[in-house]
């Protein structure tokens, strides 16, 4: 059976991280907890739970999920966000995967609890991600704050069954004052990357991304709460380009 280090990165998580941990102790042979000095209980959970606790300065989401990759013992890695938890079906799935392992990278579904209510549409399921593969074929890239396992070309991927839970917020608030958070760091990502950024794309990409989700994505039968998602994640995406657009304007000027 091969070895199987679990990769988490924290701050200030201590309403999510027992649950996290508790779902992956019969799988993991190692877990390594990245924290970002957490000022609430985060520390002493994970170490009462003996898990390796490694506390480093935050240089992105990218950055510290790459850091965590570099401290894990073992090539094969599972990787986790404190606000997630294996389901049972998928624990059994990733054991499987232990005992008989055929392919580079494993992907499964992400399953999302939005202020209590597992949310089935609104662009949020089925949300297919790569977290558990060999680290020596693939690390973290994309573009902060909204990270992504990139594998080496012609690496063989397989999809299993069972869902990655994600326990996402817990009021409104939390998702609104995230959403302001996410999206300065990705408008400062755009206007490094482009710093010409259209007003159009002010105007209209909001616009299709309420659309997209509400309609096409069936957020409406996600009732109260797939309306608010799509809301919301219009906003973030509104407030990602016009601030973008706005550092672009600054910078013309000067």
């Amino acid at each position: 059976m091969i070895k199987l280090s679990v990769v988490i990165i924290t701050f200030n998580e201590e309403q999510n991280i027992s649950r996290c941990l508790n779902s992956v102790a019969d799988i993991a042979d190692e877990i390594v907890v990245v924290d970002s000095f957490s000022t609430d209980k985060t520390k002493e959970i994970c170490v009462s739970k003996n898990v390796k606790f490694i506390e480093h300065k935050f240089e992105g989401h990218i950055e510290q999920k790459n850091i965590a990759l570099g401290r894990a013992t073992y090539d094969f890695i599972l990787s986790l966000d404190a606000d997630e938890a294996l389901s049972d079906q998928l624990k059994s799935s990733i054991l499987q995967v232990k005992q008989n392992r055929t392919n580079d990278g494993y992907t499964f579904n992400r399953f999302t609890n939005y202020c209590g209510k597992w949310i089935r549409h609104s662009g949020w399921y089925p949300d297919v991600k790569l977290r558990l593969w060999d680290r020596r074929i693939g690390k973290w890239q994309g573009v902060n704050p909204h990270d992504k396992c990139v594998l080496k070309q012609g690496s063989k991927v397989k999809h299993l069954k069972g869902d990655l839970l994600h326990y996402s917020y817990y009021t409104i608030e939390e998702h609104i004052l995230q959403a302001n958070k996410f999206s300065s760091i990705a408008a400062g990502q755009l206007f490094k990357n482009n710093k010409r950024i259209p007003f159009i794309k002010v105007l209209v990409n909001p616009f299709s991304k309420f659309l997209r989700n509400y309609f096409l994505k069936a957020g409406f039968l996600d009732g109260y709460y797939g309306f608010i998602i799509c809301t919301i994640t219009a906003c973030e995406t509104f407030q990602k380009y016009a601030k973008a657009w706005h550092l672009s304007r600054l910078s013309r000027k000067q």
